[in-house]
């Protein structure tokens, strides 16, 4: 436990029970309904929870429910009802998982064991279309699974679906499904070093390993038949927008990338000025206790800096203007100092869960990844930035918000000068 996080506990308690999860996350419930929670679920866990600690029981209750009915409609042979089901208890049953911090707790591997169960059934239910994909990686595992579109599939394009730093492999069930494998693309939702079912195994995450991680998971990939080599993308969000572009700026086989509220500044926001769990969350990550041993070994040296001036291929990034975790002058400027075809929104008054654009980000990215895959936004020198506003405008050639009144922070004007490019 970080010193924040201990001597803030309360604080956080206090914002859950007058607030529920909107005081600590805005807007997030539709963000979490792209990531398949229903949002009947949703309000009936938080109506059990008053502190941090009633978080667990009240994602086991429900997942529970869910799972429930999910079997009760899979005896009665209404497969698809079942399915819809067991990938709403499936997620709850993750989310119940991971608020539990110890790997080595036997709360934490029986809500996992109800997770797999529920992608079990459902694997089944969907004709063997979900597969669970468990690689050797570096002494330890690396655990994702693969989504792939109805009927005979091959040389299709693939997406891998990167996760945050809080959410697991569950989490992109419905976005697989919903966005790519029903435009006859196969996805992959993958857990990285110091997520789910890797970091209880024992894999934590370092400063490197989680884009060799991607890296094996593009190995596993390439070797599909279902799959063509040359048209592997990814999606990411929050710090699977950070370590996707690191694996983008690394190998070469990833041919675009679409990151949506990735962390991309200096780190001392989202670890010192923003809420204590993210903090506290990377260190078990890690497998770290020791805070200052944490700071100087990894979070000092986790900034891109100059590392996304390597990546090549076309990359989209949308961020919100007040996002809590990366403030927008540090992304636009680490954004200036990518040479390679890239694109820019920002999404007004936005917080970092983007839920009340997250219908269109889902779906936006995934038709952007599809077009880029088949060759599109290559051209060199493109530099694509809109402002997006909150009443349905959209402010064309510029990303810098409206208020700014023509001027930039210096940080900014500083990268521009160095990092120039035609902008559409």
């Amino acid at each position: 436990m970080t010193v924040r996080s201990t001597g803030q506990s309360w604080a956080l308690d206090i914002a859950l029970a007058q607030g529920g999860f909107d005081a600590l996350h805005p807007e997030a419930k539709g963000t979490l309904e792209q990531l398949g929670h229903d949002h009947t679920d949703f309000d009936k866990v938080f109506a059990l929870v008053k502190s941090g600690a009633m978080l667990p029981k009240a994602w086991a209750t429900v997942a529970g429910q869910a799972e429930e009915r999910a079997a009760h409609h899979e005896r009665g042979g209404f497969a698809q009802t079942a399915a819809d089901l067991y990938v709403r208890a499936a997620v709850m049953w993750g989310r119940a998982q991971y608020s539990v911090f110890d790997a080595s707790d036997p709360r934490k591997a029986a809500m996992r064991e109800h997770a797999n169960h529920c992608v079990e059934r459902l694997g089944a239910l969907r004709g063997g279309r979900v597969r669970r994909v468990v690689l050797d990686f570096e002494g330890g595992r690396i655990h994702g699974l693969l989504h792939l579109p109805a009927g005979e599939v091959k040389g299709a394009p693939a997406v891998i679906l990167g996760p945050g730093m809080d959410m697991i492999k569950e989490d992109y069930i419905y976005a697989a499904e919903r966005y790519y494998t029903s435009r006859g693309m196969v996805a992959l939702s993958i857990e990285g070093p110091g997520q789910g079912e890797s970091r209880a195994n024992g894999l934590a995450v370092d400063l490197a390993n989680y884009e060799r991680a991607i890296g094996r998971y593009l190995d596993h990939l390439v070797a599909l038949p279902e799959v063509d080599p040359a048209r592997i993308g990814m999606f990411g969000i929050s710090m699977s927008g950070y370590w996707g572009s690191r694996a983008a700026a690394t190998d070469r086989r990833l041919a675009a990338l679409a990151a949506f509220e990735a962390v991309t500044g200096d780190f001392r926001t989202i670890f010192e000025g923003a809420q204590p769990t993210f903090k506290n969350n990377y260190m078990y990550m890690a497998g770290y206790t020791d805070e200052q041993a944490f700071d100087r070994d990894l979070a000092e040296r986790m900034p891109l800096g100059d590392l996304v001036g390597s990546i090549e291929c076309p990359v989209l990034y949308g961020i919100g203007e007040f996002d809590e975790l990366t403030p927008l002058e540090q992304a636009i400027e680490s954004f200036e100092r990518i040479a390679a075809p890239k694109e820019l929104r920002v999404y007004e008054n936005e917080f970092h869960p983007l839920g009340g654009v997250a219908a269109e980000v889902f779906r936006f990215g995934a038709e952007w990844l599809e077009r880029a895959l088949n060759g599109e936004f290559a051209e060199t020198g493109r530099d694509v930035r809109h402002y997006v506003h909150r009443d349905g405008r959209t402010t064309d050639h510029t990303a810098d918000p409206a208020w700014w009144l023509g001027t930039v922070p210096a940080r900014i004007a500083d990268a521009r000068n160095g990092h120039g490019g035609a902008r559409g």
